[in-house]
């Protein structure tokens, strides 16, 4: 089954006539090449993610120590994951769980899954297993608000599935985004659930501005802290 995202965001089998979604393609079109040209952007993302681990680092140590006491293994989780035009790259999370999957077959976390770790259900809950990819953000292959990078076997699964889910890769993938700041975060248990968030995906690379992304990370502070979806 193809779930489409619908005409405004790509030309498809069932999009009608090309007047239907051409002026919106272009328009995405145009969001696209603002965010591949916007040097601001990369400015706020590397001077924000210094600041955000120059100030966080005693609580960074601090939640690593913590997780090491509760469970062997490294406190930070590191995952391929796919970036700005499909490249993959490495992305860093405080460890949450007892298991470190990598592979073609990656199960998506569900509500009291017995491989989350005590520790780790605040990390999840409070979104601060997040943090880490401050680092990723520093280093250049994450932004601080984008697209939410997905594992390497989920891109794979749901791109056979939906139809423009390539398309979001138009974006560096970020830290927070719009889908997440809408509520579609947290396990997709649907086609149709993938479908929604990535139509926000492309709904934010269309209407990309550096004053949507400062509403974002304002929007994140405000609501990620006990979002109902995170588990």
């Amino acid at each position: 089954m193809v779930v489409s995202l619908g005409a405004r965001d790509a030309p498809s089998a069932t999009s009608g006539s090309e007047e239907a979604w051409e002026p919106e393609t272009l328009e995405f079109e145009a969001g696209a090449a603002r965010l591949e040209h916007a040097a601001l952007k990369r400015a706020i993302d590397f001077v924000g993610a210094l600041i955000g681990i120059a100030l966080l680092s005693p609580f960074l140590i601090l939640v690593a120590l913590i997780i090491m006491l509760e469970s062997r293994g490294m406190p930070v989780f590191s995952q391929r994951r796919s970036g700005y035009r499909g490249a993959p790259f490495v992305i860093y999370k405080f460890r949450s769980m007892t298991v470190r999957e990598d592979g073609p077959n990656i199960v998506q976390a569900v509500r009291d899954d017995a491989r989350i770790t005590r520790v780790g259900r605040i990390l999840r809950r409070t979104s601060i297993d997040e943090l880490p990819q401050l680092f990723n953000v520093l280093l250049g292959n994450m932004s601080l608000v984008g697209p939410r990078p997905h594992a390497l076997a989920h891109d794979e699964y749901y791109g056979a599935l939906i139809a423009c889910y390539g398309a979001r890769f138009r974006a560096k993938p970020g830290i927070t985004g719009l889908a997440q700041v809408e509520g579609l975060r947290g396990r997709t248990e649907t086609v149709e659930a993938m479908a929604a968030r990535v139509e926000k995906d492309l709904e934010y690379i269309r209407r990309w501005s550096f004053w949507l992304d400062i509403k974002l990370l304002f929007q994140t502070v405000t609501i990620f802290l006990f979002q109902p979806s995170a588990y």
